[in-house]
């Protein structure tokens, strides 16, 4: 079944607590999780939540579910929208209410206890699901109310959600006969498990491995910031004197661009690349081929040819065919800049009079040196005007420029760590529009990545709107000693893009909540947050937020220069490493028969098929694929080049007018923030740019064209 529709009842869609917790107070009344929520706008009371809390509140809001299906079912009155469709968008408000506070716990603020909640509950709430979409009596009442849609009078918003559920039911299997969805069953229990596994063996091999460094002469090259930062890591973990890096990407990165000492960015390149691939407790491989395989079953079973084209038949891209020929299309050029980039590094090596050939563990170190030498831009030196403070007000001030908003910090409300900052956003009028949660820094914890999520999706109660609860989750580096979290420009527009992201969910105003802010198509959703990336990077913009954390000046315009000179550096690696990852994820899920081979070999076929150079690895390998294999882009990885085409597009109706042309940005709120997911992409697009997008300028973006 569409997961946009019918998981929402367990894990994506967040909203107030229903009333109906009354019928059995002596239960309930001591779970925080099971009452109504007394705290400012509502939140999750995160101090009052302790751990014995999760089980019984799910096993509570599982029963409430239940009972409010058999409820629509039970009902003797004709099967109605009302009755039925809408009936069924309101049920399991407590679930996913319970839900949405321990599966984003469970992410950024994880335990062993968590985890194994979260391991003996996958196969419960994939069976609750389940009986709720495979419920024979229930679909028979929501197929009565769609065969009668035409004679309904819905408007554009009650028609799509009759879409959405009608085809959520057939596309989990409704039609299916009672033998195969018992199939199906299995399956979908199987490859819950499965996916939480391979998640929880990933961050596992993450933190597990430490490369300990006792000698200072090995850190040579590395910038303070990130020795000091490995000194306090030693110090937390009780090897003080010492220098510790980390699997975490403000660690490892940097030591792989600066580290002088090849040997040993080569070992930690290898437990990096190799992470969920060394034959131990955590390993990845047969989880994952299992997953690729048993998604490959479950799309047959449901009369599709692939997994791939089960998942983007609701894709704006539509099929695998037209992924591969975007993917393609851009492939070939990208592969040619790519190795004009090595041949570059190659020149580099031998300078130094080195003998060897470019391994993947040189690539960021020597074209950190060429950039110095191309464009005598410094990394080091541009930090400094992206403290995460002057980056954070900046992603502020641009949506108050665009769409009049507001942002007030919040020190009232709970949060479920002492990092996570709190934000009221007001629109321009001073209303209130939603709550932003931000959680910046890495830890064991956590897992790795950026996202946004939601503890409360928009929608309408009453006739009112409800309120979002939005938050964003990263992995910034972190404060050194007296200094602020410094940013690297890539963190900086990572923040943009979370930031964007947020907005969607923020500005979202719809009636329903499965059909608010990100409710999109994977292709479709990543347009709201690439967009705002090019505000990140425009020097106009650039000129405002970026001031220097001691001396607060602006970023010269020297340095700008240096940034628009370089921002098509290194551009075939880039594109290289991520549509490499893209077609590999295209390799496991648009085959039409089972893996039979061992993981490494599949995945050396396909990246020998598309000629992909030693010298580059996919941005991800497949035992650490967590977007796919636990992270719900299977089939959609793609999704970010595609609206790379749109963003760029988008972004040039900006600046053929103004950055903040209010004409354009009500256009780009009204057809697309607002919106959600109540209407077709592609036409939202129209509407908002009055034609289709054009990839020239995406081509342009990255240098390829």
């Amino acid at each position: 079944m569409n997961k946009r529709r019918f998981l929402p009842f367990c894990l994506v869609v967040a909203a107030v607590v229903v009333g109906c917790q009354s019928q059995n107070k002596t239960q309930t009344t001591d779970n925080p999780l099971l009452m109504a929520y007394e705290t400012p706008f509502q939140v999750p009371p995160f101090d009052k939540i302790k751990l014995t809390h999760y089980r019984p509140a799910f096993d509570e809001a599982l029963k409430q579910h239940n009972l409010e299906i058999d409820s629509i079912v039970a009902n003797s009155e004709e099967p109605s929208f009302s009755n039925t469709i809408v009936a069924l968008e309101n049920a399991g408000s407590l679930l996913s209410n319970v839900s949405s506070v321990f599966f984003n716990i469970n992410s950024a603020n994880t335990s062993d206890s968590i985890q194994a909640i979260a391991k003996d509950l996958a196969p419960i709430l994939s069976a609750h699901s389940d009986e709720i979409s495979l419920n024979k009596q229930l679909f028979d009442k929501v197929k009565a109310v769609y065969a009668k849609k035409a004679e309904l009078s819905l408007d554009a918003e009650d028609a799509k959600l009759l879409e959405e559920t009608y085809k959520g039911f057939v596309r989990s299997g409704a039609n299916l006969s009672d033998a195969d969805k018992e199939k199906l069953k299995k399956i979908n229990s199987e490859l819950s498990v499965l996916t939480t596994q391979f998640g929880q063996n990933l961050l596992a091999e993450t933190n597990a491995y430490e490369l300990v460094v006792d000698k200072e002469a090995d850190l040579a090259g590395l910038p303070d910031g990130l020795k000091k930062a490995a000194a306090d890591e030693a110090k937390a973990k009780g090897k003080e004197g010492k220098w510790v890096f980390t699997l975490q990407n403000p660690s490892v990165m940097p030591f792989l661009q600066y580290a002088d000492n090849r040997e040993l960015r080569k070992q930690i390149w290898n437990a990096y690349q190799m992470r969920g691939n060394n034959g131990n407790d955590f390993d990845n491989k047969e989880p994952l081929k299992k997953i690729a395989n048993l998604r490959l079953e479950k799309a047959k079973l449901l009369g599709y040819t692939s997994h791939a084209a089960y998942v983007l038949e609701e894709s704006m891209a539509a099929n695998p065919t037209n992924v591969y020929a975007l993917l393609n299309k851009i492939w070939t050029p990208a592969l040619a800049k790519a190795k004009t980039e090595a041949a570059d590094i190659q020149k580099e090596i031998a300078a130094e009079k080195g003998d060897f050939t470019v391994a993947p563990y040189d690539w960021r170190y020597y074209q950190e040196k060429i950039r110095k030498a191309k464009y005598a831009l410094n990394e080091e030196e541009i930090k400094p005007y992206f403290s995460l403070a002057a980056v954070r007000e900046g992603a502020f001030a641009t949506a108050t420029k665009l769409y009049g908003l507001t942002f007030i910090a919040l020190n009232n409300v709970p949060t479920y760590h002492e990092e996570v900052e709190v934000y009221e956003v007001k629109d321009k009028d001073g209303s209130h529009l939603g709550l932003l949660y931000a959680d910046f820094f890495p830890r064991a914890s956590k897992r790795g990545g950026a996202w946004m999520t939601s503890y409360r999706s928009q929608g309408t109660k009453d006739g009112k709107r409800v309120a979002p609860v939005i938050s964003i989750v990263c992995n910034f580096t972190k404060p050194v000693g007296d200094q602020p979290a410094l940013l690297t420009f890539d963190e900086a527009t990572t923040l943009f893009h979370e930031f964007g992201h947020a907005l969607h969910g923020l500005l979202s105003n719809v009636r329903y909540k499965s059909l608010a802010g990100t409710s999109v198509p994977r292709d479709f959703v990543e347009l709201p947050s690439q967009i705002m990336e090019n505000w990140a990077g425009d020097s106009e913009v650039l000129k405002t937020y970026a001031r220097h954390f001691q001396t607060k000046e602006a970023i010269p315009d020297s340095l700008i220069a240096k940034l628009e000179k370089a921002g098509t550096f290194d551009q075939g690696f880039a594109t290289v490493e991520y549509v490499s990852a893209s077609l590999l994820d295209l390799d496991y899920h648009a085959r039409t028969t089972p893996i039979t081979e061992d993981v490494n070999t599949f995945e050396a076929a396909s990246l020998k098929k598309i000629g992909l150079i030693d010298a580059i690895i996919p941005r991800y390998r497949s035992t650490y694929f967590q977007h796919i294999f636990s992270g719900g882009y299977s089939a959609g990885y793609y999704s970010y080049i595609w609206a790379e085409v749109l963003d760029s597009d988008a972004f040039a109706a900006f600046k053929e007018k103004s950055l903040y042309d209010e004409g354009t940005a009500t256009s780009f709120r009204k057809n697309i923030l607002e919106r959600g997911g109540t209407g077709n992409p592609a036409e939202m697009y129209r509407k908002f740019r009055g034609a289709d997008p054009n990839p020239v300028h995406l081509m342009k973006k990255r240098g390829l064209n």
